[in-house]
């Protein structure tokens, strides 16, 4: 695979859900990445992905625009909603159930990061799983 260091959102293909976009930008598939993936997600005012884990993987999330609500769970299963907006940093330990709401007026983007890669490969199986075109 020849080296592409450069990626813009636009460059991929996007996965879309009915609560929004993710261009994967980082990923063995994209430019060779080998311990970790990532991307933008772009999330709609009202939306956001439900309760997940991501087995076996830790994540980093951060807020490059707007605002919302972001879950983590404690390792007791307890989960904690904290206010986020630009700026903000979270990191969701391995295994770790979370969640993320869109809560203003406008959208809210994310870059996300997987170590290591894999979970956006199951993110093909969910049943609002769309695969979108370049530039969409």
């Amino acid at each position: 695979m020849a080296e592409n260091n450069f990626v813009y959102p636009r460059d991929v293909q996007k996965f879309g859900f009915d609560w929004g976009q993710l261009a994967l930008t980082v990923a063995p598939e994209i430019n060779g990445a080998k311990t970790f993936s990532g991307g933008v997600v772009d999330l709609p005012s009202g939306q956001g992905h439900s309760r997940h884990n991501h087995p076996g993987s830790e994540e980093i999330i951060f807020v490059i625009s707007g605002e919302g609500e972001q879950m983590v769970e404690t390792p007791e299963g307890v989960p904690v909603v904290q206010k986020v907006s630009a700026g903000c940093t979270v990191f969701v330990p391995e295994s770790r159930f979370h969640s993320t709401l869109n809560t203003g007026k406008g959208p809210m983007q994310l870059f996300v990061v997987y170590s290591p890669a894999g979970p956006e490969k199951l993110l093909r199986e969910l049943p609002d799983f769309r695969l979108l075109p370049k530039g969409a």
